[in-house]
Parts: C-alpha cells; structure tokens; sequence
C-alpha cells in the first residue's frame, strides 16, 4: 500500500527502548481510535501515562508524532495486505484479497481518524501517497489478470484510472460524505464492483 522511507518512523535505541516502542504502539492505537486533532500534547502523555519529555523522545513535535504514527499504521497495514496477496495464486482471488485486506487493515480507524487525517496536511500526504500506491497496484493485478485470460478484455489504463479516482474521493472523504459509507466499507463495496465487473 505505502512506500515509506526508515526515517519516517522514529527508532528508539538505547536503554528504555522497548518501553519506547511500547508507548508508541500504544499511541497508534488511541489515534486510529479516537483521532488526534483534539489531543494536545499533554492530553495524551496523560492517556499514555508518561511525561511529555517522554513523547519529545519519539518526536519533536505533536505534529511529527502524528505524522510519524500515521507513516507506522499504513506501513503495518502494507505488510499485513501483502501477506494476504501472497497466499493467493489465481488472479481474481489475488484482486479480492488485496481489495478486502485493505478493508480490513482500515476498518479499526475511526471515522474521527480519517477526518482528522483529510484536515491535516502532512498526514493527509501520507494517506494520499498511500492511496496511490494501492491504486498503482490494482492495476498491476488487473493486469496480471487480463493477461492470464481470467478477466475479460477490458481497457486497463481507464479501469485503472476509475478505480484509482475512487479510491482518492475515498481518501478525500467525499465517498463518506456522499454515502455515509466508512473507508473500510467503501474499500469492501469497491472490492465487489471490481470483481463482479472483471469476471468472465
């Protein structure tokens, strides 16, 4: 889903790092669940029962730490999506893995998360270079499809571009606005249209 570099996430060394990496698991999961626009930074060395030199330790700033911990989510959620695909040989299994495992790796986010993300540039950059990795790669497996007769003809650079239109308005929040669909939702819908539109 996302191509990441090794500075975008912080790397705690020395003594007390495991209790770092601890406390920046633990602080994914409360963005992911609660977003983060409303947290300041003494709010959450509160909800994480730590000092705030201790979050200076993982980022300069509120806004790095965000950053950082959106980078981290899409990062797992890449690796867990890959792993899905991988377990899958036939093309049209590989395309609904990999649409549903995006689903899923989006479904313990909060709708707060996302709006939160959409209004807060240098996370809303990292969800938008995410989005295009996902899309880049719906077209590399409608690809591998067509070519492997088990889809049927179909122009691929325009499919590609639909889906990968789709999957920025998802992104971008208008499919949750436009239908009250979540990401995870809209990413299940778009997962079955695909399909469905595909086969032979």
């Amino acid at each position: 889903m996302i191509e990441t570099s090794a500075a975008d996430i912080p790397r705690p060394a020395g003594r007390g790092a495991a209790r770092r990496s601890e406390l920046f698991e633990e602080l994914v999961t409360l963005l992911i669940s609660e977003g983060f626009a409303q947290f300041t930074l003494d709010d959450l060395a509160a909800r994480l029962r730590c000092s705030k030199r201790t979050l200076y330790g993982l980022a300069g700033s509120k806004e790095q730490l965000v950053r950082a911990a959106v980078v981290h989510f899409f990062r797992r959620a890449t690796g867990r999506v890959e792993a899905a695909l991988a377990a899958e040989s036939d093309p049209a299994a590989r395309l609904a893995a990999y649409l549903r495992a995006v689903a899923a790796e989006l479904a313990p986010a909060s709708p707060r998360f996302f709006d939160d993300l959409a209004a807060f540039e240098p996370a809303a950059e990292v969800y938008d270079r995410n989005t295009r990795a996902a899309a880049r790669r719906v077209q590399e497996l409608i690809e591998e499809g067509t070519a492997a007769g088990a889809f049927r003809e179909v122009h691929v650079a325009f499919a590609a571009d639909v889906i990968a239109s789709v999957m920025v308005r998802i992104q971008r929040r208008q499919v949750a606005a436009a239908t009250g669909l979540s990401d995870a939702e809209a990413y299940a819908h778009l997962a079955e249209l695909l399909l469905h539109g595909l086969n032979r």
